[in-house]
């Protein structure tokens, strides 16, 4: 991983303003960062629906009931880790740092991946170097997917706008069967590649093996359906859920509205790190209850990347904080409608396989 330096400009003096804002609110207020009385709930909320929908599918007396209890898990652990994996791995779901490790554990590790691998590389990857081809760990250099000018231009390019929908939804499946299991022979689907320590080594391979054990063994072992209504619920099930994480987090870094900028040979950024935050990221309905509750405020992606620091609960509340400090500094809050990101998202893909040099178009309110 190439490490960056950045410069100093306008994004350095909204991001010491912001700070004080924001240190400044939550003194006032009397209240912690971190997760409170609502985020106790979701975490009780999401944990028992995931065992109650795994305990209704294997007690399942028809197909019928066996798929719908099948994919109520699917989307109940996905809803887990987006409100509960994520704060937990920034430290910030609960106050103690112990039950923040062991949230995040349990909820990444049960659903077969690493959770070492990706909270490391999330937070030292790309929360710090976000969009930048050989820093950010989340810059795919997939050779069916052109995501950066840098990326040779192929003639099958001009329709990843049309197929990259059907390879969505293979997302989950890539990681659990390929992604991280390239990882251990220093092999990766992205710009950089990842050494795992031995001991994580072994809690993969256990972990994979445990989750295929109660997904598709454990089913096929005490339901009479046979093994191919559960392997098609297997499927089915990782269909969904990659298609409902990448139309989640998809458009919030690959969109024709953010840049994909490019450190000089001195490895040093144009831009300091908080403008950095704001010219990759797009916001989707950052002020809807609703996506708040439900993504676990992945929608308020550039608020985000930040203020990691900060549980996802609070964001309705310091948004106005946020946008009013980004308009003063003069920096560009991409925020729109989520179907406006979407169609943002797929222009990116049509432009990147058409156009050898492709540049970011200007995002007006």
């Amino acid at each position: 991983m190439n490490k960056l330096k950045f410069s100093k400009d306008e994004g350095s003096d909204f991001y010491k303003e912001l700070n004080e804002r924001i240190e400044q609110y939550f003194s006032e207020k009397g209240i912690r960062k971190t997760g409170n009385k609502t985020m106790i709930f979701k975490i009780i909320l999401y944990f028992i629906l995931d065992i109650l929908f795994y305990g209704l599918m294997i007690t399942s007396t028809n197909t019928l009931a066996f798929y719908t209890f099948y994919l109520l898990m699917g989307i109940s652990v996905l809803l887990t880790a987006f409100n509960i994996s994520h704060d937990a791995a920034h430290g910030v779901a609960v106050k103690s740092k112990f039950w923040n490790k062991l949230l995040f554990s349990l909820s990444f590790n049960l659903q077969g991946n690493n959770a070492y691998v990706w909270g490391k590389n999330h937070n030292e990857s790309h929360h710090l170097y976000t969009n930048i081809e050989g820093s950010d760990i989340d810059v795919l250099n997939n050779p069916l997917f052109r995501m950066t000018e840098s990326q040779e231009l192929k003639w099958f390019h001009r329709y990843q706008f049309i197929y990259a929908p059907f390879l969505y939804l293979l997302y989950s499946l890539n990681w659990f069967f390929f992604r991280e299991t390239l990882m251990l022979f220093n092999l990766s689907s992205r710009t950089i590649k990842i050494e795992i320590p031995k001991n994580e080594v072994v809690k993969l391979i256990i972990y994979k093996i445990m989750y295929i054990g109660y997904m598709i063994l454990l089913p096929i072992y005490f339901l009479p359906f046979g093994w191919q209504t559960v392997l098609l619920a297997f499927l089915l099930n990782h269909f969904m859920v990659s298609i409902l994480f990448v139309g989640v987090l998809g458009v919030s870094h690959l969109s024709d509205f953010v840049e994909h900028p490019i450190p000089d040979q001195n490895n040093k950024l144009d831009m300091s790190w908080p403008k950095l935050q704001m010219c990759t990221s797009v916001d989707y309905n950052a002020d809807s209850k609703f996506f708040n509750w439900t993504l676990g405020g992945f929608n308020a992606h550039a608020l985000h990347h930040l203020l990691p620091n900060i549980c996802h609960v609070h964001y309705l509340e310091i948004l106005p904080i946020f946008r009013e400090l980004a308009q003063k500094h003069g920096l560009n809050y991409m925020e729109m409608p989520y179907g406006k990101s979407l169609a943002s998202h797929f222009r990116f893909l049509k432009g990147m396989g058409t156009q050898q040099t492709f540049k970011p178009i200007p995002f007006e309110r």
